[in-house]
């Protein structure tokens, strides 16, 4: 018999498998030591995290664009409706809704090969936890709650744990676990509500989603078991999110056997096994369905020490974030990957860089940074946050983009708030509310500052308080202030990232440090005191950046931003901005529109782009002898752009 919810899932069982000192960080728990440690029935030798995350709640964000764009989303999360997204769920339930339902993937089969109604509550439970437990506004954990309780009388109402919104309810499940031919991806579906119950447990503590968690979790052992281990990898071929990820962080959160047993069975072999060998065979695969898999495989390895889950974690990571990736950290077009030999038939799509697969490509990084902090981990995240996450919404209304496309004179299309519920929505619900989780890690001794953000972080373990000051990236400098209950000695990690050729750290005025090696961690051990300020400086400059298969094709970056070219809004219609159907990218805008070009080796160009002003303004001159406004990729919002540029390359270069 499966275990069912009941007293013996205390709040202390759900956190003390995860190891002594576990942390609520972000959306997993991290197991706080580098040494292998036994599983409780002596399994397999189980690895534990080399750094640990720090609490959110323990670290501010103190001005900047993160966080102008974290109140943003706060604001659209509390002008969403929770009865408009259980309207589907109380229908299934056979219960009156209380509110019509959103419109878009909500209500709407858009296309004729998937169905993902009630995806949308899934991100805002998650959206909702990390806003909560950066802020405590109980405003958010009042909705989490109020959504827990609802779902809990649907799971009653409808005698199983099983909760969903899709148009024939419970039968697009049943048929799928029967091997039927389906419209839509429930699995897909479902891991969105896991996840956001998950995080609603482990963020806020809602013992109400306490209970629908463990009740829908016990649902799926039960729903699951009569499949044959061949049955289940078939039914894998369908999209099927994070799902080994959740079922291995239930794993840990309550140490039941039988989840850990199914994290392992929902994850693809398929997919796994090539990539575990160092093989790449992602070309035309669908890209956000692979990464929450590989985010899962890593999981998995967590809870269960099997090397073959974490080799093809960070080989997918290798492959993606360093061989497959465009400038801006995005990937893929029109969703799927692309032989990277045919670099030059895919840059200049609409399509490309769908914002989901930023989202997870991150959450994969971090996962893999805590394991093995290697700062070119760090390095691609910061690059993905500022030109993927940061760049995604629209600094006006809040909004996220589903596509960051690099046709040139494209601009940025941002969904609607009721009747555009992409997949990127959700994601984008959350990206804006948990920046605070990866600026920051340390261990027992020492504290890594991985990110130049405006914030602060309280260091409880040694009675200890970082404040950072920085304009960065207008500035490529930071400085950090320490203030202590006591003299502490502790060791501070200060990344010196690849894009700046030195680094130079003062400690109270007096150089410590200087470095000509990029892509590691300086590092400062000393007892700290009250007052003690460091000061990292860095170097920013602007290079050419290109594909080895596509070297005319050039993107110009300024330490980890890409600079887009500014182009203005001729024949742009006012409503261009937001579109309800997502597939419908590529459509918007479709007249042809003259780009500047620009002419000469890639090399001198990035020479020839001066500063023209305010912070990060520059200016480069077009082959038409006319200047063309470079600012950075974030910046853009509303008015054409071209991140990419096809160079021109006359016999003689202009010189700068």
């Amino acid at each position: 018999m499966t275990k069912r919810p009941d007293a013996r899932h205390s709040r202390r069982e759900l956190l003390a498998s995860a190891g002594a000192g576990a942390l609520l960080a972000g959306s997993t728990i991290v197991a706080p030591t580098t040494l292998y440690a036994r599983t409780p029935d002596g399994a397999a030798d189980r690895p534990t995290a080399t750094l640990r995350a720090f609490d959110m709640a323990d670290v501010s964000l103190d001005g900047g664009p993160f966080l102008h764009a974290q109140r943003k989303t706060e604001a659209y999360l509390l002008r969403l409706q929770p009865d408009r997204m259980l309207h589907n769920f109380r229908v299934n339930a056979g219960l009156t809704p209380k509110a019509p339902v959103y419109g878009g993937w909500e209500s709407e089969q858009l296309w004729a090969d998937i169905n993902c109604h009630g995806h949308t509550l899934g991100h805002y439970l998650s959206a909702c936890a990390l806003a909560w437990r950066s802020t405590h506004d109980p405003r958010f954990k009042a909705r989490i709650d109020y959504i827990a309780r609802e779902l809990a009388t649907c799971q009653a109402a409808a005698k199983s744990g099983l909760v969903c919104a899709f148009p024939d309810g419970p039968a697009l499940v049943a048929a799928h676990l029967r091997g039927d031919k389906i419209t839509g991806v429930p699995w897909y579906t479902l891991h969105k509500i896991y996840a956001g119950l998950r995080d609603a447990v482990l963020l806020t503590d809602s013992a109400a989603s306490r209970a629908v968690l463990l009740r829908f979790a016990d649902w799926a052992v039960v729903a699951t078991r009569p499949l044959s281990d061949a049955q289940f990898e078939t039914m894998l071929a369908t999209e099927h999110g994070g799902m080994n990820e959740v079922f291995a962080d239930l794993h840990a959160m309550t140490g039941n056997a039988d989840y850990r047993q199914l994290a392992e069975r929902f994850s693809h072999k398929a997919i796994m096994a090539p990539l575990a060998d160092g093989r790449d065979t992602l070309d035309g695969m669908h890209a956000n369905t692979q990464v929450p898999k590989f985010v899962g495989f890593q999981r998995v390895w967590e809870i269960t020490g099997k090397p073959e889950y974490h080799a093809a974690a960070a080989f997918f990571w290798k492959t993606v974030a360093l061989t497959r990736s465009f400038a801006t950290g995005g990937h893929g077009d029109n969703e799927h990957f692309f032989p990277m030999a045919n670099f030059a038939d895919h840059v200049f799509s609409a399509k490309g860089s769908e914002t989901c697969c930023q989202h997870n490509m991150l959450k994969l990084t971090r996962a893999l940074f805590l394991n093995d902090p290697q700062a070119a981990y760090a390095d691609y995240y910061e690059r993905t946050l500022y030109n993927g996450i940061l760049a995604s919404q629209d600094p006006d209304s809040g909004m996220a983009t589903y596509f960051q496309g690099g046709r040139p004179g494209y601009m940025k299309l941002y969904h609607t708030p009721e009747d555009s519920f992409w997949c990127c929505t959700g994601t984008g619900m959350e990206n804006h509310v948990k920046y605070r989780d990866s600026i920051y890690f340390h261990d027992d001794d020492s504290l890594y500052v991985n990110l130049f953000v405006p914030s602060s972080v309280r260091w409880k373990d040694k009675g200890a308080l970082l404040t950072q000051t920085t304009t960065f990236p207008d500035a490529p400098t930071t400085t950090l202030r320490w203030t202590l209950e006591r003299p502490t000695r502790a060791t501070l990690k200060l990344r010196h990232p690849q894009w700046s050729r030195t680094a130079v750290v003062l400690v109270n005025g007096v150089e410590a440090m200087r470095s000509s090696d990029p892509g590691r961690y300086l590092t400062l051990a000393r007892t700290w005191r009250t007052g003690d300020a460091v000061e990292l400086r860095l170097a920013m400059e602007v290079a050419a950046e290109s594909a080895p298969a596509a070297p005319d094709i050039v993107a110009f970056t300024y330490g980890p931003l890409v600079l887009a070219g500014e182009l203005g809004r001729d024949g742009l219609a006012p409503v261009a901005d937001i579109v309800v159907n997502e597939r419908k990218y590529g459509d918007y805008n479709a007249q042809r529109f003259a780009v500047p070009t620009l002419a000469g080796r890639p090399d001198t160009i990035a020479q020839r782009i001066r500063p023209s002003g305010g912070p990060l303004d520059f200016t480069v001159t077009s082959a038409a002898n006319r200047p063309v406004r470079l600012i950075p990729y974030h910046r853009i919002a509303h008015e054409r752009y071209a991140t990419y540029w096809a160079i021109e390359s006359p016999v003689e270069d202009a010189e700068a």
